[in-house]
């Protein structure tokens, strides 16, 4: 127990401390290279089907999962400790607070230049960037930061306090495979199907424990507390992911702004409905960046508290 508790601690100190180590063979980008290069070989062969992609997305979490393992097995072997520092490794690497407010605080650092902070906010989006205002870098940076609390921060983080490391290489592989094959386009219509409805049932209750997470967030920095749950109540079916809405629309009742509206991917237009009170305001600047950053960042320091409570009964 207190070799677990002290790698839940350190890796999270670590991951404040440094931020997502970024170089090629980082334990992410290793699995998504072997699920490209699977997934290759499944359409080179017509497997194209629904049991396809969730045998593929298994094979990928499995072996993740493998390889860890017998990593662990190995340096066991030589001396506990050298396994206890790899198994720190593999935790701090799929933590990511710290990455994703240094994202959030990129953008900010560069808001008064347009074109440069359009150029950081593409780091964190997927949609058109170009023709974005001020208040639309600043709204986009904000439901990113939100959006990814849920997924990013909250589902590993309590994963690994509940499972251990299984836990979070689980949630991690999932995400990633969401984040690689779950989309709703011609080729990835079937075949990501499994990844997509396996990460919405991964994220579906931290997604919905957010709303709290954020409202105690909120009372902590001095927003708007009282309007967190009331927000995420009537605007979190705004999106149509079943759980990207929730801590989005609190953050935008915590922060009294309105989040959303049309967006451009790939140069057309689409007509998201708006998050938040049309009396709120949707042209956003620094300020409301630097609350929601805030916000996210209490929010996180809350979640570790909840990870660390959830191991000692877990262990009790």
């Amino acid at each position: 127990m207190e070799a677990q508790f002290a790698l839940l601690l350190a890796a999270v100190l670590l991951d404040a401390l440094l931020g997502d180590p970024n170089y090629p063979l980082h334990p992410i980008r290793l699995l998504g290279h072997a699920s490209i290069a699977l997934e290759r070989q499944c359409f080179a062969r017509g497997w194209n089907h629904r049991l396809a992609g969730a045998v593929h997305g298994l094979v990928v979490t499995l072996g993740a999962l493998a390889v860890w393992w017998l990593v662990h097995l190995s340096l066991a072997a030589l001396h506990p400790a050298l396994a206890w520092l790899w198994d720190l490794y593999i935790a701090y690497s799929l933590l990511c607070t710290r990455d994703l407010l240094d994202h959030g605080r990129r953008v900010l650092a560069v808001l008064d230049d347009l074109p440069a902070a359009r150029a950081q906010l593409r780091w964190l989006v997927s949609r058109d960037t170009d023709a974005l205002d001020r208040g639309g870098v600043v709204r986009a940076t904000i439901e990113s930061l939100t959006e990814n609390l849920t997924d990013g921060v909250l589902t590993p983080l309590w994963a690994l306090a509940l499972f251990g490391l299984p836990g979070i290489i689980i949630a991690k592989a999932i995400s990633s495979l969401d984040s690689m094959v779950g989309y709703r386009t011609e080729r990835y219509r079937r075949f990501g199907w499994a990844a997509a409805r396996t990460d919405d049932l991964l994220h579906w209750l931290p997604a919905r424990l957010s709303v709290p997470l954020l409202a105690a967030a909120a009372a902590l920095t001095g927003l708007h507390w009282r309007r967190v749950w009331p927000a995420a109540r009537r605007w979190h079916g705004a999106l149509s992911s079943p759980n990207s809405g929730w801590s989005e629309a609190a953050a935008a009742g915590a922060l009294g702004v309105r989040l959303a509206g049309p967006v451009s991917y790939h140069g057309a237009w689409q007509p998201k409905p708006w998050m938040g009170d049309p009396a709120w305001p949707a042209d956003l600047d620094g300020r409301h960046l630097r609350s929601a950053l805030r916000l996210v960042g209490v929010a996180g320091g809350l979640a570790l508290l909840v990870a660390v409570a959830v191991f000692l009964l877990a262990q009790g």
